[in-house]
């Protein structure tokens, strides 16, 4: 059996051995990292649901998972070999103590607001000959081990850890509960109730890099598709924009399937990748879509691109680096999203302050204008302001912001710097996706500020989401005019193949 370090499959006699020779220092709780997914023959592993036990390490009561068959019987089977058959399998959590307490240490880089800014760190580390590994133990960070020597810019700080337990699944049984040992394997004869939606499986509990557990789901990626499409974009949505959303769905899949190699599965079900629930409700518009589409991806020099999406863009896409710290590439680039008769009337860059309020302010209609949140206004007074930025650690130590500013924009006119200034003069500067991340009731980026007394701003905007890629409401309106799925992914990925990966 292959153990990950450092993200870094290894043999068990080669891992015993530089174990032995102080090569290596664990960074966490080693963990099998999942197969790879080539060209969608593979399934896919999804976590429905993660950090399963944690809270017996935060010296709470861990919440207990229960798995409801919808009919017949869950079968579950675990690593010993013991297995139990019901219609209601109740799994709860036991601190076990370890023959010898375990040591973890590592740097750490980070936290990050998303997945691409801690994996472009990653990649740097990369180039440079440095092994690092992404997490997410509750925010995104990059893991180094100790000892290894970083760039000077490099911001990290040492974290060791001894851990004399671990977390281990307990069988609820009448007769008496049992102790089980991961991996877990779930097999539901007609499916597993989960979230109010049905859930065909097979499904695994599985120990993750933090010593907590995951419900993961291996599911068949078009089927996959079904349980995202629909909740992305809309059941109702025109034909072609279906097709168009069901080609970045699989291709976004395909390559972000390392997402969460760390912790032995692919992708998430929640908003930090594709919003993923019960595939057994897609319609036949849903399903048809799909089977138009099957296989097919846009790709960029022979890989799948990354096909992020969003809402709506406000009449302006953002290129890739305006949303996320990380290099910019062809086929994401800045560019105005309506007709040529409307587009050629628009003041360019919108960096110009006045560039941009004449836009936002603008009556006539690119794609997708008819969005609720194509423009919008928020208010905030200072003490909201402070609230939000709580979820910040820098932003515990701003007291009575009393100053907003927009520091540096982008081509798209999106915020890329954002600085708030509090009563005693200290600030907190934030950029990019860090923007989006702690003014969470911001639609987008996308805005100019007005401040409207002492303590209390208005802020004027455009679009929802990052702005980045399609527009799904753009896409809905293409649609509707009678363009095809080929078109609609050309118009906002240019210069990307549309195809079978080969």
């Amino acid at each position: 059996m292959a153990v990950c370090v450092l993200g870094i499959p290894i043999s068990d006699k080669s891992f015993a051995r530089r174990k032995s020779e102080h090569l290596v220092s664990l960074t966490h709780q080693p963990v099998e990292p999942p197969p790879d997914v080539i060209n969608g023959h593979e399934k896919l592993m999804v976590g429905l649901a993660p950090y399963l036990g944690r809270q017996i390490s935060e010296n709470k009561v861990p919440v207990k998972l229960k798995l409801v068959a919808k009919e017949g019987l869950l079968i579950l089977k675990d690593f010993k070999g013991i297995e139990h058959k019901s219609s209601e399998i109740t799994i709860s959590w036991q601190r076990i103590s370890l023959p010898a307490p375990k040591k973890f240490f590592r740097q750490i880089i980070g936290p990050y607001a998303s997945y691409e800014s801690a994996y472009e760190v990653a990649k740097f580390l990369k180039l440079n000959g440095i092994s690092s590994v992404v997490a997410r133990p509750f925010d995104w960070e990059v893991w180094v081990a100790k000892g290894t020597s970083l760039p000077e810019k490099i911001k990290r700080r040492n974290y060791e850890e001894q851990i004399a337990y671990q977390i281990s699944p307990v069988l609820q049984r009448s007769g008496g509960n049992i102790v089980l040992k991961g991996p877990i394997t779930i097999r539901a004869q007609k499916g597993l109730i989960w979230n109010s939606g049905t859930y065909l499986g097979p499904f695994l509990i599985q120990p993750d890099a933090y010593g907590s557990w995951t419900l993961v789901e291996n599911v068949p990626l078009e089927r996959y598709l079904l349980g995202v499409v629909p909740y992305e974009i809309g059941s109702n949505s025109p034909p072609e924009a279906l097709s168009a959303q069901a080609v970045l769905a699989r291709t976004w899949a395909l390559a972000n399937r390392n997402r969460f190699l760390i912790d032995g599965y692919h992708l998430c079900s929640s908003t930090q990748c594709q919003v993923y629930k019960d595939p057994t409700k897609a319609n036949d518009n849903i399903k048809q879509a799909i089977g138009r589409t099957s296989g097919k991806i846009l790709s960029w020099k022979g890989k799948p691109i990354n096909a992020v999406y969003h809402a709506t863009n406000g009449g302006v896409m953002a290129s890739i680096d305006e949303s996320w710290r990380t290099s910019a590439v062809p086929y994401l680039q800045m560019k105005l999203d309506g007709p040529f008769s409307w587009a050629s009337d628009v003041e360019l860059p919108l960096t110009n302050e006045l560039y941009l309020k004449s836009f936002l302010s603008s009556t006539a209609s690119p794609y997708g204008a008819k969005h609720h949140l194509f423009r919008w206004k928020r208010s905030l007074n200072a003490q909201q302001v402070q609230d939000l930025l709580k979820n910040t650690v820098q932003g515990l130590l701003i007291d009575k912001p009393q100053k907003i500013e927009v520091l540096k924009r982008g081509k798209s006119g999106r915020v890329l710097s954002l600085r708030i200034t509090d009563v005693n003069k200290k600030t907190l500067t934030l950029e990019r996706d860090k923007i989006r991340r702690s003014f969470r009731n911001l639609p987008s980026t996308l805005f100019v500020i007005n401040e409207l007394q002492k303590g209390f701003w208005e802020f004027s905007g455009g679009g929802f989401g990052h702005g980045v890629g399609m527009s799904q409401s753009g896409a809905i309106e293409l649609a509707s005019q009678g363009w095809t799925t080929k078109q609609i992914l050309s118009h906002y990925y240019p210069g990307t193949k549309y195809g079978f990966l080969p």
